[in-house]
């Protein structure tokens, strides 16, 4: 029995490692998701008061270059400008493992930004937008996601119904066996795959997908597929074609913003 236990105990002790929840924790900066303390820049607009009508959420791709995961402040921040969204609090969250390049670093396991779109991962950022949700309560939330971003948010719109109204879905790798095979890379063992979910996905959710033609990294196709399939479940959802655009340049296009506009005002 003793063998027994000291196995299981080996077998707990690298998830139990990685977690580290919040030591104290701040709505704007630092929320915990399940057990795990993320990162998060918080941007209001000029109306959004104590009560938004809006909450925003965006998330950073991959990064598989390296550096920090900040890139998509500049997108929060002028979100958080439009005169459309002047009632909206936009969040731009750090996902489980990634640092900010301002010394603060969400907790987790990103396993060298590879193959990480795991459950654990996943739900450790729904659980950080649900505690957003109750604490702002806004009447719609909006997931807004760039990359491996796009597909978290894909997932989170299917493994948690109901706690975002829409989604914003830039460059998305939203078939993983697709996406690996059609660059020649190995298959992710570990990560769950948008497609898989997209069934999962209540009607009452909107999407708008949007991939650059020049995109040589996830293409037009995958994001394609993920709106029929949703589609067919009844959600309304849309793909648009960014011309022009590669993977990393669609993410800055205004495209992205009307897309988020337009999902504000359903």
């Amino acid at each position: 029995m003793r063998i027994l236990l000291w196995i299981a105990a080996l077998l707990v002790a690298p998830t139990m490692a990685h977690a580290a929840p919040c030591a104290s924790e701040n709505v704007e900066t630092t929320l915990t998701g399940k057990s795990e303390c993320l990162v998060l820049r918080t941007y209001k607009g000029a109306q959004a008061g104590a009560a938004p009508k809006l909450l925003v959420v965006v998330i950073h791709g991959d990064g598989s270059g390296g550096g920090p995961a900040n890139y998509h402040f500049s997108t929060a921040d002028k979100l958080a400008k439009r005169a459309e969204l002047s009632s909206a609090v936009v969040v731009a969250l750090v996902r489980p493992g990634y640092d900010d390049g301002a010394g603060n670093t969400s907790s987790g396991n990103n396993n060298n930004r590879s193959d990480h779109y795991t459950a654990v991962n996943i739900d450790e950022v729904a659980g950080v937008i649900a505690k957003l949700k109750q604490a702002y309560k806004p009447r719609r939330v909006i997931l807004v996601g760039h990359s491996g971003g796009a597909a978290t948010s894909a997932l989170i719109i299917g493994r948690h119904p109901g706690l975002a109204d829409g989604a914003v879905l830039v460059a998305c790798p939203c078939h993983l066996d697709d996406w690996r095979q059609a660059r020649n890379r190995p298959p992710w063992t570990r990560s769950e795959s948008p497609h898989r979910w997209a069934d999962k996905v209540p009607p009452t959710t909107r999407v708008i997908a949007l991939t650059g033609t020049d995109d040589d990294n996830t293409g037009t196709g995958l994001a394609q597929d993920y709106v029929r399939r949703v589609t067919e479940k009844g959600v309304v959802a849309r793909f648009e074609a960014i011309a022009g655009a590669n993977h990393n340049a669609a993410f800055r296009t205004p495209q992205v913003e009307a897309a988020v506009v337009e999902l504000a005002r359903k």
